[in-house]
């Protein structure tokens, strides 16, 4: 996993790669007593990621400084650079001073966060940021914590945030915090492209029609891909999200059909959006289709692939 490939420029300080996420599929099963929706997903890393800089600090010294790079630091891209508090409501923060609480340890942290993840996107950025975040306290201070204890501690900041600590694809369900890493998944080419408006999860999930009868598709998903029979797997890549996304947000609608016209491979909603994404066969046809949604005007199309582990 990106997350545990720790630089190490001295005892104080580290360098970490958080990586964005594809959900291949996601099914909302029901709505929880505890006001949480059931799911089930396919989740997949790719080699998009935040970096930070992490920094032991002094007792009670938590500080953050965010700066924006990539496809999120030129035009058209910088239409994107948003909603990146640098306070104490940012999940990197919040997960520095939770970790320093439940440990009582006398230490701080000074982090500078460097964004290539596009914010309120559904590809997991936040939370990918704050798992890393786990990761280089408890290096720094010196914590005996294993990876299952800091991904449990994490389920209390975001429902996503344990699968970040797998390092692989996984099928996950619950709220998000079970994780069943799945091996074998091939590192497929894949496009991801943007628009400038983003989503709240909020509204999207309270808009979502549960699809019970979605059960246990994630992992027949699972098995098919690593069969590597792809245009067999299409039908089982569905989001349940996708339909109240495009009708809260007119642009995902529009990049979907403009996606379907470049010819991109049964292209689908990440999360809760407003990312969208396609599979692809081979790297010239990724290549292929990012040159088209680019001529199109859309401001954040990116080339990459599938990191499944």
């Amino acid at each position: 996993m990106e997350h545990q490939k720790i630089q190490a420029g001295s005892v104080d300080e580290l360098v970490l790669h958080a990586p964005a996420k594809l959900n291949l599929s996601l099914a909302v099963l029901d709505r929880r007593q505890d006001g949480f929706h059931e799911i089930e997903s396919l989740m997949v890393p790719v080699s998009v990621s935040d970096q930070l800089h992490v920094r032991r600090a002094p007792a009670g010294v938590f500080s953050l400084e965010v700066t924006f790079a990539g496809k999120l630091g030129c035009d058209p891209g910088q239409s994107l650079a948003r909603d990146v508090p640098d306070d104490g409501s940012n999940l990197v923060l919040r997960a520095a001073r939770l970790l320093a609480e439940r440990t009582n340890c006398d230490a701080g942290l000074t982090i500078r966060l460097n964004k290539h993840i596009p914010s309120g996107a559904g590809l997991g950025g936040g939370s990918s940021d704050a798992a890393a975040t786990f990761l280089a306290a408890a290096k720094l201070w010196n914590l005996d914590w294993s990876l299952d204890q800091l991904a449990t501690l994490s389920a209390e900041l975001g429902s996503d945030i344990p699968w970040f600590f797998a390092g692989m694809a996984g099928v996950v369900g619950g709220r998000g915090e079970q994780v069943v890493p799945v091996e074998g998944i091939p590192a497929y080419d894949v496009v991801i492209a943007c628009p400038s408006e983003g989503l709240s999860t909020a509204h999207v999930y309270a808009a979502c029609k549960p699809e019970a009868h979605r059960r246990d598709e994630a992992s027949s998903l699972a098995t098919v891909l690593q069969s590597g029979l792809l245009r067999q797997a299409l039908p089982l890549m569905h989001n349940s999200l996708q339909q109240p996304a495009q009708q809260l947000a007119p642009a995902v609608d529009q990049l979907l059909s403009d996606m379907v016209a470049a010819d991109a491979f049964h292209p689908i909603l990440t999360g809760s959006g407003s990312a969208c994404f396609s599979l692809c066969r081979t790297t010239h046809e990724a290549k292929q289709l990012a040159t088209s949604l680019e001529a199109a005007g859309w401001p954040y199309v990116v080339a990459t692939r599938l990191v499944p582990g």
